[in-house]
């Protein structure tokens, strides 16, 4: 347990800090289902391309955040966007 007020206000920090890394994690990972399943269920172009710019950006965000690894965040955008082009160039 922390003793001085510094170490106090540290823990009262990194508490609410753990929450939003929390929150914007889950986001990420939501974002991508939701793309996955677009990408499942046959949904139009246009509407994939907006949920992988939406992930893009929380991807994005979280990388400038700290939250996730520059190289991690550009790897899981870039295997998603592959697997986005791949559905769409076999369907034209």
């Amino acid at each position: 347990m922390a003793n001085t007020k510094s170490a106090k206000k540290n823990v009262r920090k990194s508490s609410k800090k753990r929450q939003v890394n929390l929150a914007r994690r889950s986001a990420i990972k939501t974002a991508v289902k939701k793309v996955q399943v677009a990408l499942d269920t046959n949904v139009s172009q246009e509407q994939t391309q907006l949920l992988l710019q939406d992930v893009a950006a929380r991807l994005s965000r979280a990388k400038s955040k700290g939250l996730v690894h520059k190289n991690a965040a550009s790897r899981r955008l870039s295997r998603l966007a592959k697997r986005v082009a791949k559905q769409y160039r076999a369907e034209a």
